[in-house]
């Protein structure tokens, strides 16, 4: 059970994702750039409240404990948090840009490019070992984002940058684990806000008064970004890095099948085909998890009734 609550957090953080739409949509008519700094302003603001009021003590045993480790490990922990916060904040500065300045499809490729990249670096970077079925759904998630980058190829480009800094935000916080999660995500999400704060006066348009952008922006900071991300890391904390990154998957299949039957867009065969095929390698690459094998005992082994 201990295993499964990990998985759970990580399949629930990228179904939440999946539903995003929900709330930036209303949101279309407000410039892209001004949503992403009010989104990671307003979330480092509030998780600095959560912390201060109600984990004072969670914040203050984890200093003393940073204050106890080997000078070594104090910089290792510092470098994995900001290292993440900086890995962080590309992602959501190059999403922006590709979604804005590049195309639709190559921000939504970059969903299904990532999961391979995670696992690719996961197994250099952090010797993560993979079983042949794993391999396998690879290569069938490899094959399947072939069959979407179709006619689309110069995207491949933009779409490998996106995958690769979250990529990287995911295999970094796998080793960052001497920190409590929520405090660790807290300080990344305060330093992605400095990187920002600089930008904020020549690219942000005028302040929204509208109720509307603050009542989803409301949605956005809790349900969207600060609940989904602790799952997020938490799952790391119980699973390897590659098994957090083939959930990413959910992602996409979620916004596709809104734009079918809630959207009412356009699919084509082909892409009904290829989305087919990640839901084949998500059920492949967990086959361990999702049909256990029974554990045979030798002879010798099975318990004699006296």
């Amino acid at each position: 059970m201990r295993l499964n609550k990990y998985y759970s957090a990580a399949f629930l953080a990228f179904f939440v994702w999946g539903f995003f739409s929900f709330a930036l949509k209303p949101l279309h008519n407000y410039p892209s750039l001004d949503i992403l700094f009010y989104r990671v302003f307003f979330s480092a603001i509030t998780m600095v409240l959560i912390n201060v009021v109600f984990r004072r003590n969670v914040m203050r045993k984890n200093w003393n404990h940073f204050k106890t480790i080997p000078p070594k490990q104090q910089k290792s922990v510092v470098m994995l948090t900001l290292g993440g916060g900086i890995f962080l904040s590309s992602n959501w500065f190059v999403y922006i840009y590709v979604m804005n300045h590049v195309s639709v499809n190559a921000a939504s490729l970059a969903y299904l490019i990532c999961p391979i990249v995670t696992t690719v670096f996961a197994f250099f970077m952090l010797k993560e070992t993979l079983s042949k079925w794993q391999w396998i759904a690879v290569l069938i998630s490899v094959f399947s984002c072939v069959l979407l980058s179709f006619n689309h190829f110069q995207d491949i480009f933009y779409s490998l940058i996106t995958a690769a800094t979250y990529a990287l935000y995911l295999v970094s916080q796998r080793k960052n684990n001497d920190l409590d999660k929520f405090l660790s995500l807290t300080i990344q999400l305060i330093f992605t806000a400095l990187v920002l704060l600089p930008f904020y006066p020549k690219y942000s348009g005028t302040i929204p008064v509208e109720p509307l952008f603050y009542g989803y922006m409301f949605l956005i900071v809790f349900f969207f970004t600060i609940i989904p991300l602790f799952l997020n890391l938490y799952a790391l904390k119980g699973i390897n890095s590659s098994a957090v990154g083939i959930m990413i998957y959910i992602n996409p299949i979620i916004n596709f099948l809104l734009a079918i039957f809630y959207y009412n867009e356009q699919v084509t065969s082909l892409q009904l085909f290829s989305y087919l095929l990640i839901l084949v390698s998500i059920v492949v690459f967990n086959e361990k998890l999702l049909f256990p094998r029974k554990l045979k005992l030798a002879p010798s082994e099975i318990p004699v009734l006296k």
